[in-house]
């Protein structure tokens, strides 16, 4: 309520001020009054504009330095590292562009400030000059387009052979994982075969789904393995991102999307170089995708292949598999009998 009031008070006093500044100009118009600019004020104009360069410059270094404690960590995957790479030239670009463009409209302002019988040189027209600040912006940004589209392509080769393939399953509001098991391939899925006991609608015919297993709550990979994410959604489109990993992909009702990441940093690791022991990975939807879209994420972890290969072992089949067979009690009992009487023998034998 304070801070509502709080902006009611500005804006009335910026209104009123506006207001003060307008009545002032009209009483001047009916005096017929003319300002007159003299050299002291176009000095005074000139150094104000400095001065706001200044400022200006050390407050954009300022704050940039200071947003750095919002930026996500180094990149954890291999095209991740490329990806920042290519941004961080961006960025560097810019800001050279930048502090170059800011000097010289504020140094200029200051140094060719209206001076009395002073005028200003007319300049219509230089065709070379025309021509090189037309042709070294268009080679610069098509240099950019051409790295950029190397690294793009690079991004969305296709997968290794050997990449294990997952699966990502998107619904409201939550994820689930697929595995492909030993032979490193999924069963087919279908929305038509979704049921309680079968939530991603796996084809229980598929031979290739034996060794599938479905995870829920959290996703385990392996650090420095190849890894092909294939993507579903169940309902409307939701974005599988993994910030961390700098990889992002829509997923799609009735389509299959995927890519290809390179984990290349595991979780501990990632603790130490943060200096946050509660650090975890995520997976989050960067589609508002409803009411509870802020609560759509997965915890990731990325451990060693042997820490992997232990918890993997954990994990429940897509469909269960049947238990090792039981001896019936009658051969237990008749095990039992043949020891007891084993035992009596044993005693007569003694005994003679």
């Amino acid at each position: 309520m304070i801070n509502l009031l709080t902006l009611i008070v500005v804006i009335l006093a910026l209104v009123a001020g506006w207001r003060l500044i307008r009545v002032l100009e009209l009483v001047r118009d009916l005096r017929d009054e003319q300002e007159i600019i003299t050299d002291q004020d176009n000095r005074f104009n000139g150094r104000a504009f400095m001065w706001f360069m200044i400022l200006g410059f050390a407050g954009m270094i300022y704050f940039t330095i200071d947003a750095k404690k919002y930026l996500l960590p180094v990149a954890a995957s291999k095209h991740g590292v490329l990806t920042d790479n290519y941004l961080y030239q961006n960025f560097a670009l810019i800001i050279i562009v930048f502090f170059i463009t800011q000097f010289l409209l504020f140094y200029y302002s200051w140094k060719y400030s209206h001076k009395k019988g002073q005028r200003a040189y007319f300049y219509p027209v230089d065709h070379k000059l025309e021509f090189w600040w037309t042709v070294i912006p268009a080679v610069v940004l098509m240099s950019l387009i051409v790295y950029g589209l190397k690294l793009w392509i690079g991004i969305t080769a296709p997968a290794p052979a050997e990449a294990m393939v997952l699966e990502v399953y998107g619904k409201q509001f939550d994820w689930t994982v697929r595995y492909s098991g030993e032979d490193n391939k999924l069963a087919h899925s279908n929305y038509k075969m979704i049921t309680d006991n079968n939530p991603l609608g796996v084809d229980s015919t598929d031979v290739t789904g034996k060794d599938d297993k479905i995870v829920t709550g959290e996703m385990h990979l392996p650090v420095n393995s190849k890894i092909l994410f294939k993507f579903h959604s169940r309902d409307i489109i939701h974005s599988a991102y993994f910030p961390h990993f700098r990889t992002q992909m829509n997923c799609v009702p009735g389509m299959t999307t995927q890519f290809f990441v390179e984990p290349t940093i595991s979780t501990d690791s990632m603790r130490l170089i943060t200096n946050n022991p509660n650090f975890d990975y995520v997976l989050l939807c960067n589609k508002i995708c409803g009411v509870a879209h802020y609560n759509m994420r997965l915890k990731v972890v990325v451990e060693s292949q042997e820490s992997f290969n232990k918890w993997y072992a954990t994990q429940q089949y897509v469909f269960a598999r049947p238990e090792a067979p039981v001896a019936p009690a009658a051969a237990v009992a008749d095990t039992t009998k043949t020891a007891e009487a084993v035992q009596a023998e044993s005693k007569v034998v003694a005994t003679k």
